[in-house]
């Protein structure tokens, strides 16, 4: 059949190139490709499928029973109590003596044997000193000696999968920002009410994003002056990357003016990239289960005080912040953000064009 010359068929689809370049913060570059649906080399086959019958029925296994184990712990340490009421949120993170110590320590021990089995068996840490950094003129930041005693309001961490969280669990046992429903999952909602997660409804259109910011700004103040309350753990960039951009930040964090502690995560990879960027958790979830080893670089930064500056503009403050963790992390900063990664990950569904050799 002979092609109609006179009333040509146009392909829309944009190259696949050109999509990788316009939205680089949410591209793969490991042997699965975008979506994690590429054709991977027979090597990686073999791989996989051993691992599917040798250490993914253990972790599957161990990780069940990890956090079936720590339901009943914290079952067992908010038993006959009533959680913590205020500003239409309620948590068990208010509960104070062996209760909480033991909600807080076994959580965190429990995090990290998980890790353990997910192929982190060793997590680089590097601490950049106890200093409080503060900025200067706009372009260079001064560093001035750390009090005694001070602590971060949040930590500020860049957000490249899931893993983040159970890392930051593991680490420093933070409080979340998670959606209400959350609160009613089995098992998940008793835990998360123990961490102290603010809760929102962000399905809904009505949500009055000043009422949401002025409970994180609260909690994070209160963060800030009280040694037993809880840290937020905040994920300013508001969805995960391939890990090798910085978007922009939301100004949730800085609206207290309390100090900060930025942290940066890198997952170094050779076959699987842990970034949940562009690729279903499930098959992100299966893939990470068949990885024998995977690998997590965290860097500390020191305390970050705003300046009188940036306590009257909280853009500024996580401007700098953000310019601050790209430079210490080696991170390019990108304009992108969640708009942006719907629209990419709707152009791969629509299967872009693959340019000829």
């Amino acid at each position: 059949m002979e092609p109609d010359l006179e009333h040509p068929v146009i392909d829309t689809k944009p190259p696949c190139d050109e999509l990788e370049r316009k939205f680089a913060p949410f591209v793969r570059h490991d042997v699965y490709g975008p979506r994690g649906r590429g054709d991977p080399p027979l090597a990686e086959k073999v791989l996989l499928g051993l691992a599917l019958v040798t250490i993914v029925p253990v972790r599957v296994v161990v990780g069940v029973s990890l956090a079936l184990f720590y339901y009943s712990i914290c079952r067992v340490c908010t038993l006959g109590l009533e959680p913590h009421r205020e500003d239409d949120q309620e948590d068990y993170a208010h509960v104070g003596g062996w209760r909480r110590a033991v909600i807080v320590y076994s959580r965190r021990f429990l995090s990290r044997v998980m890790f353990f089995t997910l192929g982190f068996y060793r997590i680089r840490e590097r601490r950049c000193g106890p200093r409080i950094l503060k900025s200067g003129d706009g372009e260079n930041f001064a560093v001035e000696q750390l009090e005694e005693n001070e602590r971060p309001g949040a930590i500020i961490s860049n957000h490249v999968s899931y893993i983040d969280i159970l890392y930051h669990m593991s680490s420093s046992f933070p409080s979340f920002v998670a959606k209400r429903s959350v609160a009613e999952l089995p098992i998940v909602g008793l835990v998360s009410k123990c961490l102290g997660c603010i809760y929102v409804q962000r399905e809904s259109k009505a949500l009055d994003f000043r009422g949401v910011a002025g409970i994180v700004a609260k909690r994070v103040q209160e963060a800030h002056v009280n040694k037993d309350a809880p840290v937020v753990m905040l994920f300013p960039e508001g969805t995960t990357t391939n890990g090798e951009f910085l978007l922009p930040f939301k100004t949730g964090a800085f609206l207290s003016n309390a100090p900060v502690l930025p942290v940066i995560l890198r997952y170094p990879y050779e076959r699987f990239s842990p970034a949940w960027d562009s690729i279903s958790g499930v098959r992100h979830l299966i893939f990470l289960l068949c990885q024998f080893v995977n690998h997590l670089e965290v860097t500390y930064l020191p305390l970050y005080y705003p300046s009188k500056q940036e306590q009257d503009d909280p853009k500024l403050y996580a401007d700098n912040v953000r310019r601050l963790m790209a430079v210490m992390g080696n991170l390019m900063l990108s304009d992108s953000g969640l708009a942006e990664k719907r629209i990419y990950h709707a152009a791969l569904n629509g299967n872009c064009m693959q340019k000829d050799d």
